[in-house]
């Protein structure tokens, strides 16, 4: 069943256990995500991006994903999540859609302009009933910037964090501290210690991480630790769906039947799904 972010997120961390928030793009994926949670009986959170959302339609992908949980999960809680909203028309878009959970990320820009858009976000959100991530901090993609970054001007500062939780109302936070989106090389260890100084100064808001697609099980268990709740996983779906289209796209490909290859590929994804959650549930 549809169920509220703010929620399951309170729930995980008032219970020392972190969810994983999974990207999708179709209803293979979703389902997927959606089988996995029921296999699991844990609750997850599904997740769109503005580029899912222009590539498949608002309200369409809103439906896919809506039909599928009321079709395969009738108790376990499922959010559904708007990731990486980069300006508030794409957050405004997510909420007309019918998304109870979504995210400003004006972390690229300065301090004071990201607690500006990040309150006019939470002001017409919370209004709604709508819960607001924002980020701070910066956890770097390829192409972006140079290969070996200098950390410390990406991490994200706790007492900005601390300055930016207060001046919005922002109901949960994504933090920098060596994270990296895709493929992008990591800090050799996270900053285990600037995450502390962070839970510390916001002690009440949710800390979700980014770019956690390749963490093992002891970055898993410190970072839950810690005091993250929740971990974002979009990268490792991709691989596991893409492996399987490649398997079978090549010149001595017999398969004429679509199906078959999206089934395989589901099923891919699912065993992912399935093994994150044992690894955010179990700590």
């Amino acid at each position: 069943m549809l169920a509220s972010v703010k929620n399951i997120l309170k729930e995980a961390k008032d219970n020392g256990y972190a969810v994983g928030a999974f990207n999708v793009f179709n209803m293979e994926e979703a389902q997927a995500v959606v089988r996995a949670c029921v296999k699991k009986q844990t609750p997850v959170i599904i997740q769109i991006t503005e580029k899912t959302m222009n590539y498949s339609g608002d309200g369409l992908i809103y439906d896919v994903v809506k039909a599928v949980v009321d079709h395969e999960s009738a108790t376990i809680p499922i959010g559904f999540h708007l990731d990486h909203g980069y300006s508030y028309d794409t957050v405004v878009r997510a909420i007309e859609m019918g998304l109870d959970s979504v995210m400003i990320d004006a972390s690229r820009s300065s301090l004071p302009e990201n607690i500006a858009i990040t309150k006019r976000v939470v002001e017409y959100a919370h209004a709604r009933g709508v819960s607001v991530q924002a980020e701070l901090g910066t956890a770097p993609r390829l192409g972006e910037m140079d290969s070996d970054p200098d950390w410390d001007k990406l991490m994200t500062n706790p007492l900005e964090a601390q300055w930016l939780v207060n001046e919005t109302k922002i109901d949960a936070l994504a933090v920098a501290i060596g994270n990296a989106h895709d493929f992008f090389r990591e800090r050799s260890e996270p900053d285990w210690e600037r995450l502390d100084a962070i839970r510390k100064l916001i002690p009440d808001t949710p800390i979700i991480m980014h770019g956690a697609s390749d963490w093992n099980d002891h970055k898993v268990k410190e970072a839950v630790k810690r005091g993250v709740v929740c971990f974002n996983i979009d990268t490792d779906l991709r691989i596991a769906f893409n492996t399987v289209l490649c398997q079978f796209t090549h010149d001595k490909c017999t398969i004429i039947d679509p199906r078959t290859v999206m089934a395989e590929a589901r099923e891919a994804v699912q065993r992912v799904v399935e093994k994150k959650i044992d690894m955010f549930r179990n700590p």
